[in-house]
């Protein structure tokens, strides 16, 4: 039967593989690298040289363009059910189409595959399909998260407290409420910035790359050079991925 891996593969530093993930590259037969364009292309040669460091040759790469995404609709969760259906269209494609059959593909994913990303639910889309018969397993990989509270020598949780994960959308919307740390992913327009003085944050991007840039403090303190280094560094790379934990300080 064709298989699938689904491969975490850290944040952006090449040392967050695990042996799990080496083993698992080193397994497979093919590799699907979906190219987000130009400004993103520093990522694709990241996935590359970790597969010319860890794959078995002979291997094949197969390239295909990672769909666009309606970022301007207010339909926000409609827009992302079907850019994850256009990609689970690509994921089929390849294994029915690339693979042999008792061949094995890899699919390599930022961080860990269960944590905001939609490599797995795209596959369990082609599974319902029912289109093309395959396995497929998970390699679990280090997260953004963990690589945030490394990199800032703190802790992600405190003595008998919950922690709550969210997004920056659902920040804005709804406020902090009564959780005391929030980590917030995919903020772009820096939600945090009204919360005031009651919270400490931990901000990180490029998190494990050269580009890795770390700040932390009070919010009404570091809010400002917060937006400004993630402007410049915006404009200067063209994508910007980041992360931050808030601390209600008590």
């Amino acid at each position: 039967m064709k298989r699938i891996l689904i491969i975490g593969i850290g944040a952006g530093d090449p040392d967050h593989l695990t042996l799990q993930a080496v083993k698992a590259i080193g397994r497979a037969d093919a590799f699907l690298v979906l190219d987000k364009g130009e400004a993103k292309h520093d990522l694709i040669g990241l996935r590359q040289k970790m597969i010319e460091a860890h794959a078995r040759e002979p291997y094949r790469l197969v390239r295909a363009r990672d769909p666009e995404r309606d970022r301007s609709t207010p339909a926000y969760a409609t827009a992302v059910e079907q850019w994850r259906s256009r990609r689970a269209d690509l994921y089929e494609a390849f294994i029915r189409d690339e693979l042999g059959d008792d061949e094995t593909g890899a699919i390599l994913v930022w961080g860990d595959p269960g944590l905001y990303d939609s490599t797995l639910s795209g596959i369990e889309e082609v599974v319902g399909r029912g289109t093309v018969t395959f396995g497929y397993d998970v390699v679990a990989g280090i997260t953004s998260v963990s690589a945030l509270t490394a990199r800032h020598r703190t802790s992600l949780t405190r003595v008998a407290r919950p922690v709550h994960i969210t997004t920056g959308r659902r920040l804005a919307q709804e406020g902090p409420g009564a959780a005391d740390d929030i980590v917030v992913m995919l903020d772009a327009h820096c939600s945090f910035a009204d919360l005031g003085e009651e919270f400490h944050i931990y901000w990180g991007a490029y998190l494990g790359t050269p580009d890795e840039i770390l700040v932390a403090g009070p919010v009404p303190e570091v809010a400002d050079r917060i937006r400004e280094l993630r402007a410049e560094a915006r404009e200067r790379k063209g994508w910007i991925m980041d992360i931050y934990l808030l601390r209600r300080l008590s």
